[in-house]
């Protein structure tokens, strides 16, 4: 491992939050909860006012509801994320050429190989500066750690937060994570922490005095093997420069083998929620899900179908992730179950809905309805507002929605450099309310100023 902490993680604070904080005046100090609203939504990020009622990311939106009754809750807006993000990642790619994204809000950068640090002081430097560039050009706060191995920085920055610096000097690694529970090692998941709580190892000083032997025995060659590195602070990781993403996935490992038919399904609606949950959270959607059984005898199967356009909607995936797992013989016992998303994209299919089993019937009818009677008056649709975007109105300027129902939306009218603003009610059909694209959290300052005449 390399001697100084030239190695950095930045993490930032609550982002998909923050960033609708930032944006809408009057829901900063408030708690506010990104997510998909519908019956079976999760949430996504929670700001850390909602966090205090206990409100926490993957978690059922209803629950969320039940705990924080008062909070804001808002669609996500991922094109917007996504813009923030990267101006983000341009500022860490000014630092250095690898630079490893994890999600839109998270990533490494290995300082010492864009030669911006070689030691403690000139790491420190640095991460106060990238600190103070992302909220001169974001209006964002980010966490930063630092640290000689991956891990460490990791580690460091969520000691950081929310919108710190933390460094662990090289030599002190140790000392550091000898007191501190098993589950703040990477790898170290419910399924894990269990099994070595079980054999009586509840910090990473007792993984050290149980010996790497004992954790191969506990938990297989390879986990077991990387477990105990891991727990001497040894890692090697390098940081690897951006590459395609060709896949999202979750799976569970089960100490006791899953017997009830039932209890399997509910596993795999689980798993494909969080894996939307990952999925959202990289900004992606994709076509093809795929289902991962392994059995009580060890032997693993795999199923997948591929939708006709991509998707990032939890219900969708959760349907066909169900259809997979009727064609899968679970007599004698599930050992892990895995979920997953491959064929992906930045973007998603405009009717989402229309993929899910119960409604492909309807859309073909639909269609041919509209073919043998295309003279036949059209019905208009009723224009559709989601809750926490952006709109424009003729008369009161740029807005948010605030709600909508019964043929009525309300409009929050503020931008991000105003007061919080006045509430207003219009017809869901108002000619003079169209949808509109997210302002700039920090306003664009022209290159060379005003001209002079």
């Amino acid at each position: 491992m390399r001697t100084a902490p030239t190695i950095l993680h930045l993490d930032m604070d609550a982002f998909f939050a923050s960033a609708e904080q930032a944006s809408k005046p009057s829901l900063r100090g408030k708690a506010v909860v990104v997510g998909g609203l519908g019956p079976r939504g999760v949430v996504a990020t929670a700001s850390y006012e909602a966090r205090v009622f206990g409100v926490h990311s993957a978690m059922p939106m209803a629950q969320a509801r039940r705990l924080a009754p008062n909070a804001a809750y808002l669609v996500p807006r991922f094109g917007f994320y996504r813009s923030i993000s990267e101006q983000v990642m341009g500022l860490l790619r000014a630092l250095s050429p690898l630079v490893e994204p994890l999600s839109l809000d998270e990533a490494f950068v290995d300082l010492e190989a864009g030669g911006t640090a070689w030691d403690e002081e000139s790491a420190r430097l640095a991460a106060i500066k990238l600190r103070a560039d992302i909220r001169a050009v974001t209006g964002l706060t980010g966490s930063v750690g630092l640290a000689a191995s991956k891990m460490l920085a990791k580690i460091a920055s969520e000691q950081a937060k929310p919108d710190g610096l933390a460094l662990i000097e090289p030599g002190t690694e140790r000392a550091l994570l000898g007191p501190k529970s098993v589950r703040i090692l990477p790898g170290v998941g419910p399924a894990t922490g269990d099994h070595l709580r079980r054999a009586g190892i509840h910090t990473v000083d007792e993984i050290a005095e149980a010996g790497e032997d004992e954790l191969v025995r506990l938990l297989g060659k390879a986990h077991g093997h990387g477990l105990y590195a891991m727990a001497m602070a040894y890692d090697e990781r390098p940081v690897v420069a951006e590459r395609e993403t060709k896949s999202v996935s979750v799976e569970d490992t089960y100490d006791v083998d899953i017997h009830d038919r039932v209890r399997v399904g509910l596993e795999v609606q689980r798993l494909a929620d969080r894996c939307v949950g990952r999925l959202r959270g990289a900004g992606l959607s994709g076509r093809t899900i795929v289902l991962k059984v392994r059995r009580y005898d060890f032997s693993t199967l795999t199923r997948s179908e591929t939708l006709r356009g991509p998707t990032d909607d939890v219900a969708v995936v959760r349907e066909a992730a169900a259809r997979l797992l009727d064609s899968v013989d679970t007599t004698g016992g599930v050992r892990l179950l895995g979920v997953g998303v491959s064929g992906l994209a930045d973007y998603t299919q405009e009717d989402l809905f229309a993929q899910a089993a119960g409604e492909r019937a309807e859309l073909a009818e639909e269609e041919q309805r509209v073919e043998v009677a295309e003279e036949s008056p059209v019905v208009p649709v009723e224009r559709r507002w989601v809750s926490g975007h952006d709109v424009r109105h003729d008369e009161f300027g740029h807005g948010w929605v605030q709600g909508s129902g019964l043929g009525r939306v309300t409009v929050r009218f503020e931008t991000p450099d105003s007061e919080p603003g006045r509430v207003r009610t219009f017809s869901v059909e108002d000619p003079a309310l169209v949808v509109a694209e997210p302002l700039p959290l920090v306003p664009v300052v022209c290159a060379g100023g005003p001209s002079g005449g």
